[in-house]
């Protein structure tokens, strides 16, 4: 009892935390991905391999989530940056997410870990002109900067759909998330916007969790689904994808998540939807 006690008590000040922490910054406008649609030219777009990393903009003097929170990135790290904006993803590599993201929510920077990691950049906000001059003064600037982490995505052009598709399915092959595709003619933009689109494998989104439902049989005594609440107030379970880890040490409720699905039901509800991870703190 004592231990469950303990248990309980480390979930109730973990989701304090959790929402302390949500209410003291302010969300940045930027600019946020639409899916694919299959029925769309490729060939309008420049195209880059999407990079499972913690994404990070610059704003000339410190790197913040989108969600505004200040990320403690060592000064070594960011002493070379130039003034100008970016928008960027912190990455390590493919299918290291866990640690980039670890590192990134240290308040004590990790000079170990940060020497692993990469500050790609996709985007400039507020440049005038479109996408495909922004590419062209993103170079520009981490040429001039000479800082070996410091690097833009690698953009390319496809000519049709079916070359598209297999340049995807070649980097889901070896380990990538996806691709984004940013139409080549678009003025910088924020919010959600057709400018920039994802293509991914499966679907995915967020949900926050509200509930632990006991598991049976080799789950039993441990989490058997996670029961979660969408933004759009729709309620399902979450049963598969977890480590059993993670089955013994559940997300706590108020938790935010991150499910992948296969499309949606009749009722607007995600088919198959599987635990993917706990969202970062943005």
């Amino acid at each position: 009892m004592r231990k469950k006690a303990v248990l309980a008590y480390a979930r109730l000040l973990a989701g304090l935390w959790l929402c302390i922490f949500a209410f003291s910054a302010q969300a940045l406008d930027v600019l946020l991905a639409n899916s694919w649609d299959e029925h769309l030219e490729p060939s309008a777009y420049w195209v880059s391999e999407k990079l499972d990393g913690v994404r990070a903009v610059w704003d000339g003097a410190q790197l913040r989530t989108r969600n505004g929170h200040l990320i403690h990135a060592p000064a070594w790290y960011i002493a070379g940056f130039p003034k100008h904006a970016m928008d960027g993803e912190l990455w390590m590599g493919r299918n290291r997410f866990e640690a980039v993201s670890g590192a990134v929510r240290q308040q004590a920077p990790n000079d170990v870990l940060w020497r692993q990691i990469h500050y790609r950049i996709f985007e400039l906000p507020n440049m005038p002109g479109d996408f495909s001059a922004r590419i062209v003064e993103m170079q520009r600037i981490s040429q001039a900067a000479s800082v070996p982490w410091l690097t833009p995505v690698e953009q390319f052009r496809v000519g049709n759909a079916d070359a598209l598709r297999h340049k995807f399915d070649a980097v889901v092959a070896e380990g990538g998330e996806g691709l984004m595709l940013h139409r080549a003619d678009a003025g910088y933009q924020t919010g959600r916007s057709n400018a920039l689109l994802k293509l991914k494998p499966f679907d995915d989104a967020e949900a926050r969790v509200v509930a632990h439902r006991p598991g049976t049989g080799r789950n039993a005594k441990r989490l058997g689904a996670l029961q979660v609440e969408t933004a759009a107030g729709l309620r399902f379970r979450i049963g598969s994808g977890f480590s059993d880890k993670q089955r013994e040490n559940p997300p706590p409720i108020g938790t935010v998540i991150s499910y992948r699905y296969n499309g949606l039901t009749n009722k607007g509800l995600p088919r198959f939807p599987r635990f993917l991870r706990v969202r970062p703190l943005e």
